[in-house]
């Protein structure tokens, strides 16, 4: 007989990882790549993947007018607009820099605006960076381009504006309707803004509409989050992202406005995620690898049925491209054989791209056993799948192997003669089944720092 989901919960709810890379960023390299070297890998995947698959790129526009508390994002707090002009130059600088290594015109598969605040940006500026973009390159046919909007900020004239571009996909931050929770978290949005931007949305033609929503944060009951999942209910999003909140207020310190006394504890959080999955199923919507649901209209939820969902940085994906550029200060790209992130502070990564250079912070060139197990990862998480080949299993220690065999016998996963297949009662535990082949997690040095959110 399998443990109850109790029991489970309370085994896997350990710091993991979200598998946006492997390794992941804290197990990078430690020295800074040089520039030349970073490009020859773009340079090489590119030549490998544009014809057949196109790349993809992740602008990340940091500005919000004012901080949500919660947040665990790389952003600057002005409500000083004039300065969007200089942002865009220098993220048309960066990308010239790219453009200027590339034999022939990127095809643009995938783009997504990430911050901060993309709306904090006027229309038609936004135009100006997108216009600036797209020059020289070539959109993809089946583009897949995504924004991320503030119900608070995000006008019919940015949405229509990026309809006009290409964009099909917006993510609404909602977190929670609570009034209570919201004052606390420093972001109070009424619920009938987030009601006008979904129709507005549905109403100029957006595919697929994501609510995030976050559990964990001050205050929140269970009362208080099943009331938001009502309204959610209201609203019908194509999709939602249900995140554990972590509480890191020595790397964030508007958390501080808070403390632990008022976050619901480990068996409280834990009834709220239990919560979330049990409304979610009820109103139709179905796992899509972590943290994340779908309806069964939407493509994220087509691509898991097909074994064709793909993560990188942005999250899931139904694009299978191997490049993906991050333009912007703190953005990650993905080479396939290669990480960088940009530098993190604005005044940084604007003074070095002023000097025709990239603004680089730190990187990882991946070693031929990474490449190996990020496969692997990638399987788990995308595909709820996974074959054993002599590559893999050269890797995968004794311990490895009786943790697998103790969740199949836990009902979490079942194996094969030649792989395994996550269970459906495995699915909100995919971050745990992750990390059994993680190896640079499993061999860290402990210094006492939790570097990673809970799995739960």
């Amino acid at each position: 007989m399998y443990p109850d989901k109790e029991q489970l919960i309370q085994k896997y709810n350990v710091p993991a990882p979200r598998y946006t890379s492997y390794p992941t960023v804290p197990f990078w390299d430690n020295e800074t790549p040089a520039e030349q070297k970073w490009l020859d890998v773009v340079t090489r995947t590119f030549a490998e993947s544009n014809k057949e698959k196109g790349i993809s790129i992740y602008i990340h526009l940091p500005f919000c007018e004012v901080l949500c508390t919660y947040c665990g994002c790389n952003t600057r707090i002005t409500k000083n607009h004039s300065v969007e002009e200089g942002y865009i130059a220098s993220v048309l600088a960066e990308w010239q820099v790219y453009l200027n290594q590339f034999p022939e015109k990127p095809i643009i598969r995938e783009l997504h605006l990430g911050g901060g605040t993309p709306t904090f940006f006027k229309p038609e500026n936004l135009r100006k960076l997108l216009e600036g973009l797209y020059e020289g390159a070539i959109i993809h046919p089946q583009q897949e381009f995504s924004f991320e909007g503030h119900p608070n900020n995000t006008t019919f004239a940015h949405m229509q504006t990026l309809y006009d571009l290409g964009f099909r996909r917006v993510s609404f931050g909602i977190q929670d309707f609570d009034t209570k929770v919201q004052l606390a978290i420093n972001r109070l949005q009424p619920y009938e803004n987030v009601k006008r931007v979904t129709e507005e949305a549905r109403q100029i033609g957006y595919d697929s509409v994501n609510f995030d929503l976050i559990y964990g944060l001050p205050f929140q009951t269970l009362e208080s989050v099943g009331s938001t999942i009502d309204k959610v209910a209201e609203l019908m999003p194509d999709r939602i992202a249900f995140y554990s909140y972590a509480h890191v207020p020595w790397v964030k310190p508007g958390q501080r406005s808070y403390t632990e006394k008022n976050l619901p504890d480990n068996a409280e959080k834990r009834a709220l995620y239990e919560l979330g999955l049990e409304r979610f199923k009820e109103l139709g919507y179905s796992d899509v690898g972590m943290d994340h649901f779908a309806l069964p209209h939407d493509s994220l939820y087509h691509a898991m049925q097909n074994k064709t969902l793909h993560r990188n940085f942005m999250g899931y994906t139904i694009c299978q491209t191997d490049l993906m550029i991050g333009l912007g200060v703190s953005s990650i790209s993905d080479a396939k054989y290669a990480y960088l992130q940009n530098e993190k502070k604005v005044e940084t990564y604007k003074e070095s791209i002023a000097t025709g250079s990239l603004s680089i912070l730190k990187g990882h060139f991946l070693t031929d056993e990474d490449l190996v197990i990020k496969e692997a990862i990638l399987d788990v998480a995308c595909k709820g799948e996974l074959q054993f080949t002599d590559e893999l299993m050269n890797l995968v220690d004794v311990d490895a192997r009786i943790e697998l065999q103790q969740m199949q016998e836990e009902g979490l996963l079942q194996l094969t003669d030649n792989g395994l297949l996550v269970t459906p009662a495995g699915m909100p535990f995919v971050r745990n089944i992750c990390m059994v082949f993680d190896r640079k997690f499993r061999h860290r040095e402990s210094t006492g720092e939790q570097i990673f959110s809970k799995a739960i």
